[in-house]
């Protein structure tokens, strides 16, 4: 069973990209069985201490930023003008409380808001979309020298949604932010918890990314750093099951871990995946496949990199993501490191030959 205080934490978090330090704090404690380091752009390596060196090496990929924000501006108002930090969408911006670090390491809290109905025109009323332009941040001040001077707030400051984790013991269900992709984090950690004092095939070392909301720069640092033979990607994948029938949806909830055969970033391993599902078949591991028309992993950062690298993307369904609330299943993500574990555990030579097309 995955830590649920870990799940707790590591969502909790503050870390927008490029912001990522408190998540590295975090992985770091939890990491504590492994041997760990950090690099200047908050990628995070953890090596299971039975690494030899001499063996084929997998990675174990996840990106530990969120979307979020930063300040553009401050007007005279006292308002903060915002850009985004990853992918969102102008109008689920507005009316939700935020989370602002400063400079010194404190926290204050915003509310995201556009201009209310009663001063819109007819025209304004009608639009369909919020240009993030329009969006701004009220932190309660009445001028830009209390929001730079009493709360210490300046340009360049991040932004985070303000929510906090909950968990749902009635149906196993998770609450909270940044499931995009601090679960796959968890992952990283719960799984390489699982090979302690195992006889393994591969050495293994995951690598927690940075930067991925804003263009996978973190994992094209670590997959130049650990050069992986090949690699297990975790992703908070964005869960379809409210929106097609049961026949389209290919990431809904509490229908296991999800395989992913291609997206805009990549074309998956086929023998991987081959291996890879007849495992969860043989294990009673529960798995959905998917063929997505968008959206990109680091995988597509990974695969390309070294000496091409044979990757498997695990992800765990997760509602809503890149808005502020969040909503997965615990057995998910169980089904995800379960199927990590056994993909690592019962690596040898003959199905690696294959996986390597040797």
């Amino acid at each position: 069973m995955v830590d649920i205080n870990l799940i707790r934490d590591i969502t909790n978090a503050f870390g927008p990209s490029g912001f990522e330090d408190d998540v590295v704090k975090i992985i770091m404690e939890y990491s504590k069985d492994f041997h760990v380091e950090n690099d200047c752009m908050n990628n995070v390596f953890s090596r299971l201490k039975t690494n030899t060196g001499k063996k084929p090496i997998i990675m174990l990929d996840a990106h530990s930023d969120e979307v979020g924000f930063m300040i553009q501006h401050i007007n005279s108002k006292g308002l903060l003008s915002i850009l985004n930090l990853g992918g969102w969408v102008g109008s689920n911006i507005p009316a939700h409380t935020v989370k602002i670090k400063n400079i010194k390491g404190e926290i204050i809290t915003g509310i995201t808001v556009s201009k209310p109905p009663h001063f819109m025109t007819d025209e304004e009323k009608a639009k369909d979309r919020i240009a993030m332009d329009s969006v701004l941040i009220d932190v309660g001040a009445t001028s830009r020298e209390e929001v730079t001077e009493l709360f210490g707030i300046h340009v360049g400051d991040p932004v985070m949604p303000d929510v906090t984790f909950q968990y749902n013991e009635k149906n196993g269900t998770l609450l909270g932010k940044a499931f995009d992709n601090r679960l796959g984090c968890v992952c990283i950690i719960e799984t390489m918890k699982k090979l302690l004092g195992e006889n393994l095939a591969v050495d293994v070392v995951g690598g927690f990314a940075s930067q991925e909301e804003v263009g996978m720069r973190g994992a094209q640092v670590t997959s130049q750093v650990v050069k992986p033979d090949l690699a297990i990607v975790f992703e908070g994948s964005p869960a379809d099951d409210i929106y097609f029938d049961e026949f389209e949806a290919q990431c809904a909830m509490k229908k296991g871990t999800q395989i992913r055969h291609m997206d805009q970033s990549y074309v998956s391993s086929p023998e991987f995946i081959k291996y890879a599902k007849s495992l969860a078949d043989k294990n009673n591991i529960k798995y959905q496949s998917a063929v997505r028309r968008r959206g990109s992993t680091n995988a597509g950062k990974i695969h390309i990199s070294h000496k091409a690298v044979p990757v498997l993307v695990l992800g765990i369904p997760s509602r809503f993501v890149h808005t502020h609330y969040n909503f997965c299943a615990l057995e998910d993500v169980n089904s995800t490191v379960d199927l990590a574990a056994e993909v690592i555990k019962n690596f040898n030579e003959n199905n690696l030959n294959k996986i390597f097309k040797r």
